[in-house]
């Protein structure tokens, strides 16, 4: 979303990212901010979360972190995250979804065990931990919104893209899941599927000089934040897929 309004979608509200120093998740959380937004980094590389707070801190914005590796993170972690939100914060609004784990093309067959339960973990069960911590914080905003970035289903959904294809199906499936047991008065809960990005995580299946259809993550930050505002509300329930232009999966 762009225009006038798109500075104050978030105003007053409070957003946590997961996964904020990644290639979505950074720019995201820089877009919140802008919006208006209290933004809660969270992610395991300290050094790469402070610059995000630097760069929002540099264009008036506010931004908190809260270090913490989702792999190895407990249920009791994330209810302990969500505690100290509530206590520090008095509120939280949004949450998007952006870290995951991918080591790379490779056969089902030939892939480590420990690889494949990380990958799912971080990409499937973190992630719902996460969420099932903070929905009684959420539930008690006028228009909380949880939001999913998930990879083209397409793509990952072809062979070799193994744990990591099996974590974007799974996320999708949950969005109309979730939503139908929250019902309309409950928490939106919405799917992100942006088109090809330039990250590392990209980079790991494609050469750069051959990724043509790759674009900045900064390009799809905008529609993060509609979906974390109340102007996402179409979306309730729904995935946004970006790739070439937003529309309902």
């Amino acid at each position: 979303m762009s225009g006038a309004g798109a500075g104050t979608l978030l105003a007053g509200r409070v957003v946590l990212v997961a996964g904020a120093h990644g290639g979505l998740g950074s720019e995201a959380a820089k877009a919140c901010a802008r919006a208006g937004a209290t933004v809660v980094l969270l992610g395991r590389k300290v050094p790469r979360l402070n610059r995000i707070h630097d760069a929002i801190a540099a264009g008036g914005g506010r931004a908190l972190l809260y270090p913490l590796d989702l792999e190895g993170a407990g249920a009791d972690d994330y209810a302990e995250m969500a505690q100290r939100i509530g206590d520090e914060l008095g509120r939280l609004d949004g949450v998007l979804h952006c870290a995951a784990e991918f080591k790379g093309l490779t056969p089902l067959l030939h892939t480590d065990p420990a690889d494949f339960a990380r990958v799912l973990h971080v990409g499937v069960t973190a992630r719902w931990w996460l969420t099932q911590a903070c929905l009684p914080l959420l539930a008690e905003s006028d228009a909380a919104s949880v939001v999913f970035a998930i990879d083209d289903l397409a793509l990952t959904g072809q062979a070799f893209w193994g744990a990591y294809g099996l974590a974007q199906q799974a996320m999708a499936a949950l969005v109309p899941m979730l939503q139908a047991e929250l019902g309309d008065a409950g928490p939106r809960i919405s799917g992100f599927q942006p088109g090809p990005m330039r990250t590392a995580l990209r980079g790991r299946a494609f050469m750069a000089d051959q990724d043509r259809d790759a674009r900045d993550p900064a390009v799809y930050a905008p529609a993060c934040v509609e979906l974390l505002s109340p102007a996402g509300a179409a979306w309730r329930g729904r995935t946004m897929v970006a790739s070439p232009e937003p529309r309902p999966a």
